[in-house]
């Protein structure tokens, strides 16, 4: 059977390891075009050497193109401003979208807890990278236990935010938050990032803190676990830095949360890595790796579903 054939827009950094995932290894997608808006971008040039068309045109030049109506799938690994207008065009046009920007248009899609919730969307979002590390956690113990409270810091190489990201540090820690409520299943959501300039470039750490009102520590431990396996089916490098660690609040050593009030019950701490492939970007960038794998999942799994004319 013939792979759907699918398009990126964005020739950046997320695009065009997203690119070479695709051409390497789907079993079920075939690259028809890679977009960007600069000829002579790295992402366009490296889409010419692996045989993939490069439009250096934009969404004006891909909608142009003669064999455009064959290609089902687009990914957009542009900007939260851009995704909206590129959005109301390929819907316009019947064609899916993954959304790889902040821009969260369509429903939260994070592979390792609700992959094939919204496999009908005309659209779904990755959330982000903050928001794809660490909602698989925050998930886990909501499984278990009610969740009032999820909060995650997401640290990452400077090397490996791009303009794209600088540009939205509001809309990943607005996106991300709302991630870990409507996916992660969390009362109340908070995200931070930091970017850190270290040298030699940091791997992507991630700290993950839940208050639940669960009592058995074995069963969150077991669910996070678990978890961590799910997300390493398609993010290899995605691994506990340490045991899961458990601290108890009672009516005596009440937690106070701005926002939030006192709260006893069980607090769990999460130590992430997350270690890139090293496809087209450096295994330190572990931040846009997830992100890539994520949507390379998702979209494989769209894929099949075309092929067997389900969606």
């Amino acid at each position: 059977m013939a792979k759907v054939k699918v398009a990126i827009i964005g020739s950046g950094n997320i695009g065009t390891d997203l690119m070479v995932k695709i051409v390497r290894r789907s079993a079920h997608m075939e690259l028809a075009a890679m977009v960007g808006i600069d000829p002579a971008s790295e992402g366009l040039e490296r889409a010419r050497r692996l045989g993939v068309r490069a439009v250096d045109n934009g969404i004006g030049g891909l909608r142009e193109l003669p064999d455009y109506a064959d290609i089902r799938i687009v990914f957009d690994a542009t900007s939260a401003y851009a995704h909206k207008a590129h959005d109301a065009a390929l819907r316009a046009d019947g064609k899916r979208v993954v959304d790889l920007t902040p821009a969260a248009l369509g429903p939260f899609t994070v592979p390792a807890v609700n992959l094939a919730t919204h496999l009908d969307a005309p659209n779904v979002n990755m959330v982000t990278c903050g928001g794809q590390a660490t909602i698989p956690i925050v998930a886990a113990v909501s499984r278990v236990a009610p969740v009032p409270y999820a909060e995650i810091v997401a640290s990452v190489s400077s090397r490996s935010a791009g303009p794209g990201t600088r540009a939205n540090i509001d809309e990943f820690t607005r996106t991300t938050a709302r991630g870990i409520e409507l996916v992660g299943g969390a009362q109340r959501g908070k995200a931070i990032i930091i970017m850190n300039p270290a040298e030699p470039p940091m791997i992507m750490r991630d700290t993950v803190y839940t208050l639940s009102l669960g009592e058995d520590e074995d069963a969150v431990r077991r669910s996070v676990e678990d978890m961590v396996q799910a997300v390493q089916r398609y993010v290899p490098g995605y691994r506990l830095k340490q045991e899961v660690q458990f601290e108890r609040y009672g009516d005596n050593n009440r937690l106070k949360i701005p926002g939030l009030g006192e709260f006893t019950g069980l607090k769990t701490s999460v130590f992430l890595e997350v270690e890139g492939a090293g496809h087209y970007l450096p295994p330190y960038a572990g931040n846009l790796d997830i992100m890539t794998a994520a949507a390379e999942a998702t979209g494989n799994l769209i894929a099949q579903r075309l092929e067997g004319g389900v969606a």
